[in-house]
C-alpha cells in the first residue's frame, strides 16, 4: 500500500487485472510505487531492470505463452517467462494482433 500519497506515482496500470504497467518516468531497478487509473488501490514492487518512460514492466509473473493484459485487453503473448518488475518489450513478448503472421 502507499506510504506517501504526496509523491507522484512511478507507474500507472489501467485496470485491475492488468499484468503490466507503464512507467511515467525513466525508472531504475529498485522499489517503485504506482496505482490504477480505474481503482483506488496502489501497488508497490521491486523493479529488476531499467524501464524507460512510456514502456511497460510486469506486475505479476507472466509465464511463457501467457496473455499480456493491458487496458483490460489482451495485447500480447509472452515469448519467455517474465518476472514481476521485469521490463516487458519485444525481447519477451509478441503482439497478440500479429501472432499468427510470419512476416
Amino acid at each position: 500500500m502507499a506510504s506517501d500519497t504526496s509523491s507522484p506515482p512511478d507507474f500507472l496500470a489501467h485496470r485491475e487485472g492488468d499484468n503490466v504497467a507503464v512507467a511515467v518516468r525513466d525508472l531504475a531497478p529498485g522499489p517503485v510505487e504506482g496505482g490504477y487509473l480505474h481503482g483506488p488501490r496502489s501497488h508497490r514492487l521491486e523493479l529488476v531492470s531499467e524501464v524507460p518512460l512510456g514502456h511497460k514492466f510486469a506486475l505479476t509473473d507472466i509465464p511463457e505463452g501467457e496473455r499480456v493484459i493491458e487496458y483490460g485487453v489482451h495485447t500480447a503473448v509472452a515469448t519467455a517467462a517474465i518476472a514481476p518488475g521485469e521490463y516487458v518489450h519485444v525481447h519477451n513478448v509478441r503482439s497478440a494482433r500479429w501472432q499468427h503472421r510470419t512476416a
